[in-house]
Order: structure tokens, then sequence, then C-alpha cells
């Protein structure tokens, strides 16, 4: 694909690099990552997990704590000149950066990263140079789709959208995919699907329409990951159901990305996307739509009881007492 970048833009040189995730169940977490979603255990002690994916040493981390959340992501940036204009575009907005200690950045498995804080109070880390791992991979699963696209995409619901929206597209030049509208336990979210590389979506921003509230405890809503071929997908299907881990939502195909793929809810009660052969974006022509529903087929809801349901109405509702945080200048 031709690059498509202008003047001064980082669209095309980010991806996602990596997720941290905070977690008092690594038991639960080293079987979940292991042996339900098949990726390879790369270190396990009693304060931290980490897995690999590809020839990163490390994609997924673990840290012991009591968030039960997505604490941080990393971002990778092609290039020093890439990493130098965000950074650029984080403190012209007097949004404090900090570089990590060069242990903090040996467990990220980076050279180095430098960090803010950032929407709903994710902790947003960026980095240009992972350190490598070229030995064989021992996963379950044969292979995941990383590359110059990254490790898949995260997905988070916001009460502030149009802030939230503006931070991605003012600091990764991000680009607007297209668009959702979805009815989820009786409520009406639009989704918004933003890229910053070819990959259909880096980052997914839903918000109620009407009166802002937010049904997710978690930072994020899912996060995913890619696998190589239908088998690897299938397979992990059933491993999930197997070991007991939660189907959120069965196997089905996106309205917008054509993604084939189902939702497992993690350890830490936020869920997994597992899927297999999104479509890529081709930026000669590709027009922005909106979509009626998430799925062309399949994606039911699974395991979900009526104390669910009504668990997300009352998050939903409490959420209206609280802010939401968002950096400084958005």
């Amino acid at each position: 694909m031709n690059e498509a970048r202008t003047p001064g833009s980082v669209f095309n040189a980010v991806q996602l690099g990596y997720l941290v995730i905070e977690s008092a169940r690594l038991d639960a977490w080293r079987q979940f990552g292991e042996e339900a979603l098949g990726m390879e255990l790369a270190q396990r002690d009693e304060r931290l997990l980490a897995f690999r994916m590809d020839d990163h040493q490390r994609r997924i981390m673990v840290q012991t704590g009591g968030a039960e959340d997505v604490v941080a992501i990393g971002w990778q940036l092609r290039d020093q000149a890439a990493l130098d204009t965000v950074l650029a575009r984080l403190r012209w907005r007097q949004i404090a950066v900090t570089p990590s200690t060069p242990e903090q950045a040996r467990a990220r498995g980076v050279a180095q990263f430098w960090q803010c804080t950032g929407p709903k109070g994710l902790q947003i880390e960026l980095f240009t140079n992972p350190l490598l791992n070229d030995a064989p991979l021992r996963m379950r699963t044969s292979a995941f789709v990383t590359g110059a696209a990254g490790m898949g995409h995260v997905a988070i619901t916001s009460r502030r959208p149009a802030a939230m929206l503006a931070f991605w597209n003012d600091i990764f030049d991000a680009r607007h995919s297209d668009d959702i509208e979805a009815h989820i336990s009786g409520l009406t979210l639009d989704i918004r699907f933003l890229r910053v590389n070819e990959r259909h979506h880096s980052i997914a921003v839903a918000c109620t329409r009407g009166r802002r509230m937010d049904p997710i405890r978690t930072r994020i809503q899912h996060f995913n990951v890619q696998a190589a071929t239908l088998d690897d997908l299938s397979a992990a299907y059933v491993r999930c159901r197997k070991l007991g881990f939660p189907i959120a939502l069965g196997m089905g195909q996106h309205t917008n990305d054509k993604e084939l793929s189902f939702y497992v809810r993690s350890p830490s009660g936020f869920e997994i996307e597992f899927g297999w052969q999104p479509i890529a974006v081709d930026e000669h022509g590709w027009q922005p739509a909106v979509h009626q529903g998430i799925s062309i087929w399949g994606h039911k809801p699974q395991q979900q009881t009526l104390g669910d349901k009504l668990g997300e109405l009352g998050r939903a509702l409490r959420s209206l007492l609280g802010t939401e945080f968002m950096p400084n200048g958005f």
C-alpha cells in the first residue's frame, strides 16, 4: 500500500504496541493467556506475567494489583521523528510527559518509553524500539497478525466522545474509518472507528446516544488480537469454552471490517476479541459509512444473565454522578 502521510502527520507511523493489565488473578491470567488465547508465556513470577505473540519480547503484561483493568497502552512510533512530533504535540498542550527509567523500560520490553496520562486515566506510553526475541515461538496459536499495523485494537466507552476523538485525532492523526449504530442492553450506542495505519481500526470509541452514560466498569471495553488462520480462530474458541472462560459474544462477522471473531471475558472482567481476517483500508477512495448493528451474522450474547444486564444499567446510571478524566486541552 502507498503511504498516506501529509507533511507533519504521523499517520502510518503509529501502531498499537503493547498492553499492561493490573490484576490480582495472575494464576487465572496465566491460564487464560497461555492455554486459552494460545500465546507464549515469556515471563512468570509473583509480580508479573508477560506474553509473546511475535518477535517482540512481550506484547501483553499482567502486573499484580487490584485494578482488574488495563492500566497502560504502549504505542510504537516508527522513528525518532514521529516520536518527536507526538511529544511536541503533548507538550504544546501542557500535558506532562516523563521518560521511563531503564528498569521500567526493560519491564515493558522496550529500549525506552515516554509516558503521559491519557483519556479515562489510561497511561499512554510511547516508544520506538521494542526489544526483540528471535527464538521460535511456543504457542498453541500458529501465529498472530501484527507487523506494521500493530497487535490489534482497543475499544473504549466514553461520556466525552468529542474530547476522546479529538485526542486521538490531534495526537496521532487518526482517521475516521466508519461508524456503527448498535443497541445493547437497552441502550443505543454510537461507535466511531479510527485508524492510525492500514488496520481498519486501532481505536474504537463508543458512547450512548442522548444522555451520556458509561455502562462499562473498566477503562476499555475490549481489546482485539488477530489470529493468522481460521483454524487458529476456531481452536481458540474451543479452548476458551473447554477451560470455562465465559464467552461474551459467540462467533460472528462484523458489518464494517468484516472480521470473523468471538468475544471472551478475561479474568479481569473486560473482554478480548479473538479475530481473523479483517479488511485493510486502501486510502485511495475510502469513504466512511454508517453500519446498522455490529454484525452481519452471529455475535450473539452467551452466558449473560438478567443480573449482568441490570449491572450494566446500574453502572450506566451511576456514571452520571462522576466525571471522566480527559487530558489538558481536550
